[in-house]
């Protein structure tokens, strides 16, 4: 996730490392923006270590770059932490005479505040009104914490544990906070002989997307990753299968929810051969049909809302075999796809339940991301 981060000239600024290095680690794409203020509390090369971004604080630096433009929309998030009564106040009024005040403007984005301040600054009537103002438009304000402030003085206004802020920022809602997934990505193979097998063309990204959006919903995801090579994101326990039979192991285990993306072998060779098959000589192979894993799992585990995969022809009527599937397979979800989504960064997708289909195109980040809200709020339900 592209995460735009503000830091506000407080003195609670030099926690903001802290949250840098947190959030990079998890994996996102941080930018950081501090205010001038807030660079008199914590270096400027500190920050850019930590990020791995330049930083910059004037508006009128490269100008044509229109870089609080640029910040705005490339955001998928933006978090602000500190954030002064000073910036409240700005943000509650629409001003923008800082870098920071003009991104965020310039931004559609989901915005997170983390107030930080003395406890008369936070409990003053200004404060409180701007607050409400803040929230009525949709921006999320994390109260602060009571603890030691500046000087002697405790009390409430205390910037909240980095961990805290980003459970608050990135899970948000708290329908899946603790929830156990499970998630299956890429492809299973089945050995012919000690070098070949049976296999597929999945890439496993559609899968990986998942994790990481059920990740950043707050979930407990455990990745069950099938002949990917490619490197899996960090905050998310994984392991790795190959065949059938190391993913039915893997995936033995209750959940609260089971999201089957993987490509699943449909069959396997009935005595593969030891050693290397030689070449140049016809040969018939006798096949026998793997295990239905998905349907096997939700006649186990009858208390996981189970979700499959269905990989349908271009051109096929996707509901309608993935509404055959989901009945077949006793599950409670499937999402339908065509071949063409094999391998791409790309999708189009049907999500369908027992309630009816609804249809989703867009990269599959976005798509993850709305499939995850799609099943947080079905999940809020229950």
């Amino acid at each position: 996730m592209r995460i735009l981060l503000g830091i506000t000239g407080g003195i609670a600024a030099y926690k903001a490392a802290n949250l840098v290095r947190a959030l990079a680690e998890l994996g996102h794409n941080v930018q950081v923006l501090p205010t001038k203020n807030a660079l008199e509390f914590i270096g400027k090369s500190t920050l850019e270590a930590l990020s791995g971004n330049p930083i910059y604080t004037e508006m009128y630096e490269d100008v044509q770059e229109v870089r609080h433009v640029a910040y705005g929309q490339e955001a998928e998030l933006v978090l602000v932490a500190p954030a002064t009564a000073n910036f409240l106040a700005k943000l509650a009024n629409g001003m923008a005479d800082d870098l920071l005040m003009n991104a965020i403007l310039a931004s559609s984005a989901p915005v997170v505040v983390c107030p930080a301040m003395h406890t008369e600054m936070w409990l003053n009537p200004a404060t409180t009104a701007n607050v409400e103002i803040l929230e009525q438009r949709g921006i999320r304000v994390m109260r602060p914490e009571s603890g030691r402030l500046t000087g002697g003085d405790s009390g409430l206004g205390r910037l909240p544990e980095t961990s805290d802020i980003i459970s608050f920022a990135l899970y948000g809602s708290e329908v899946l906070a603790g929830k156990s997934v499970i998630v299956t990505a890429g492809g299973t193979r089945e050995p012919i002989d000690e070098v070949r097998f049976i296999g597929n063309f999945s890439s496993g990204r559609m899968g990986i997307e998942l994790a990481l959006a059920f990740r950043d919903a707050g979930a407990q995801v455990k990745l069950i990753a099938c002949n990917i090579d490619r490197e899996l994101p960090a905050g998310i326990e994984i392991q790795r299968v190959s065949s059938v039979s190391e993913l039915e192991s893997a995936m033995d285990q209750p959940s609260d929810l089971l999201v089957m993306a993987a490509a699943v072998s449909d069959f396997q060779l009935k005595n593969p051969h030891r050693g290397k098959l030689p070449r140049g000589e016809a040969m018939s192979l006798e096949l026998t049909p793997t295990k239905d894993l998905l349907a096997q799992y939700a006649a186990n585990q009858k208390d996981s809302y189970c979700v499959g995969f269905a990989l349908v022809e271009n051109g096929s009527d996707v509901i309608k075999v993935a509404t055959r599937k989901m009945q077949e397979k006793g599950v409670a979800a499937v999402v339908g796809n065509e071949i063409t989504a094999l391998g791409a960064v790309d999708s189009s997708v049907h999500f369908v339940t027992a309630d009816g289909a609804q249809h989703k195109s867009g990269s599959k980040t976005d798509i993850a991301r709305w499939l995850v809200a799609e099943l947080s709020a079905i999940l809020s339900k229950s």
